[in-house]
C-alpha cells in the first residue's frame, strides 16, 4: 500500500472544473465570522461540486489571504456571490427553484440519517455564525432545517466540520439519485 502522488490523482484543471456538471447544490453562510472556515467552505464546496456559496452579512470574500489560506485556490473555482442580507440570498434561491434549510438545531429538525432528498431536488444550505448559529429569522423563512446527531457533552461542531458532514452526506444522496 501507498499514497498516490497528485499527479495520479486525477483532478480537473480549472477550466476542467468549470465545464463539469455541478450538483443542484448551494451553500449560504450567514454571518460566519472566520475566514479559515470560509476558506475550508470553498475546499468543501470545491471537492463535492457544489454549484455555488452565497456570502452574506459580515462573512468575508474573496480575494482574501486568510480564505486562501485554507481554500488553496477553490475561491477561484466555486462560484459565489455576495448579498448583504441573507434574506436576500434565500428569496433568489427560491425563485431559482431551490428547498432552503438550516444546518440548524431546532425543534421539528430532520436529523441528518432520515434526510432524503427528492431525485432532482435544487437544495440551499444555510450555515450560521460560529457562536450564534442561523438568526431567528432566517430560520423562521427556511423550509425546514436539517440536525447532525451528535451523542457526547457539547451541543456543537465548528461551522466548516458541520459542512464536511452534511454537504459530503447529501452528495452521496443526490449522486446516487442521479446514477439511479
Amino acid at each position: 500500500m501507498r499514497k498516490l502522488r497528485t499527479n495520479e490523482l486525477n483532478r480537473l484543471n480549472p477550466e476542467e472544473y468549470e465545464q463539469t456538471g455541478k450538483m443542484p447544490l448551494v451553500v449560504v453562510l450567514d454571518n460566519v465570522r472566520s475566514c479559515n472556515n470560509i476558506g475550508s467552505f470553498f475546499r468543501t464546496s470545491d471537492a463535492l461540486l457544489v454549484e455555488a456559496i452565497y456570502l452574506c452579512g459580515i462573512t468575508a470574500t474573496p480575494p482574501n489571504k486568510e480564505i486562501h489560506k485554507t481554500a488553496l485556490d477553490a475561491e477561484k473555482t466555486v462560484q459565489w456571490k455576495y448579498t448583504e442580507h441573507t434574506e436576500e440570498a434565500i428569496a433568489e434561491l427560491r425563485q431559482k427553484g431551490f428547498t432552503v434549510y438550516a444546518i440548524e438545531q431546532i425543534d421539528k429538525s430532520i436529523m441528518l440519517p432520515d434526510f432524503e432528498p427528492a431525485a432532482n431536488e435544487k437544495i440551499a444550505l444555510v450555515f450560521g455564525n460560529e457562536v450564534k448559529g442561523v438568526q431567528q429569522k432566517i430560520v423562521d423563512i427556511c423550509d425546514g432545517a436539517i440536525e447532525i446527531p451528535q451523542y457526547g457533552t457539547k451541543h456543537s461542531f465548528n461551522v466548516s466540520v458541520s459542512a464536511g458532514i452534511v454537504l459530503w452526506d447529501i452528495f452521496k444522496k443526490l449522486k446516487w439519485k442521479s446514477l439511479a
